[in-house]
């Protein structure tokens, strides 16, 4: 797997290690705070703001151990049906020998918070915060937060759509800061992204990127494609369009956007605005006849 990690030669500079990503909060709310929130639900988008992300709306999952899982999206019919996302919080000692109880699931993992061990095989990696991973499906993998503190990490989850021949996709364990932000043709100062997948290689089926907007950058169109996307806030603050409708959200607000919803963004605020991004690429669309 060869990820995209080229000399800047556009004004974009360097990511800096960051040492914690948002993440759900987790606890309540004050009781005496008024329960109208920002959470929206429609047939094109739904938004899950940090304040929804509770203990109460947490899930235990089979095969774990010291741990809860935030469950931000799952494949709904008619909405988005591609991926499922979590956050998952694990507990010193906590985590999974079998992780993944489908052989056709693959995953993609980015640490948030704290330092995780991850084996994929009989080799282990060493992550932190800003760690990202690609387990295809299949392989063999578990994870272990083997440090005294409280670790937490995103989870996206997708089958896998197999190409003919023995073209597959390979594991990998990479930084944040190792990838260099590439410019947008023409806003190459105020709109990067961070590719974790070389967007020419067909083996994988979808991408997980990190998008990166200076105050003031922005998508100067409504962006409308079949692709599904999972946004999760990490750093910032912006207004988003969604469908008809400008959303402000800031750090831990979850965007989950079905095929065709159109959809921009103005960075706001005073420090860079910065999302993990999932979609789904590089596959023939299925015809059901």
């Amino acid at each position: 797997m060869n990820v995209v990690n080229t000399a800047p030669t556009d004004g974009t500079q360097p990511i800096e290690p960051q040492t914690r990503y948002a993440f759900p909060p987790g606890g309540m709310p004050p009781f005496d705070e008024s329960p109208e929130g920002t959470a929206i639900f429609t047939p094109a988008y739904a938004v899950l703001p940090a304040k929804t992300q509770r203990d109460i709306v947490t899930s235990f999952l089979p095969g774990w151990t010291g741990h809860r899982a935030w469950i931000l999206a799952r494949p709904l019919t008619g909405f988005a049906e591609t991926f499922a996302q979590y956050a998952v919080e694990l507990q010193p000692g906590g985590g999974s020998s079998t992780p993944e109880p489908l052989a056709t699931a693959q995953a993609a993992l980015f640490v948030a918070h704290g330092n995780l061990r991850l084996t994929i095989g009989e080799v282990s990696h060493e992550l932190r915060a800003g760690s990202f991973a690609y387990l295809p499906a299949g392989a063999p993998w578990q994870l272990w937060n083997a440090s005294e503190a409280e670790a937490g990490f995103h989870w996206v989850r997708k089958a896998y759509v197999p190409l003919p021949g023995d073209l597959e996709p390979e594991p990998f364990v990479v930084h944040e800061t190792d990838i260099t932000p590439t410019g947008m043709p023409g806003a190459e100062t105020t709109w990067a992204t961070q590719r974790f997948f070389d967007p020419l290689d067909m083996a994988y089926d979808f991408h997980m990127t990190i998008v990166n907007f200076e105050p003031g950058g922005r998508i100067p169109f409504a962006e409308t494609h079949v692709m599904e996307h999972g946004l999760y806030v990490l750093q910032g603050t912006a207004k988003y369009l969604l469908n008809d409708t400008w959303v402000d959200v800031g750090p831990g607000d979850f965007m989950w956007l079905r095929a065709f919803c159109p959809q921009a963004c103005i960075a706001t605020g005073d420090e860079t605005f910065r999302y993990l991004l999932y979609k789904d690429v590089n596959r023939h669309v299925g015809l059901h006849l």
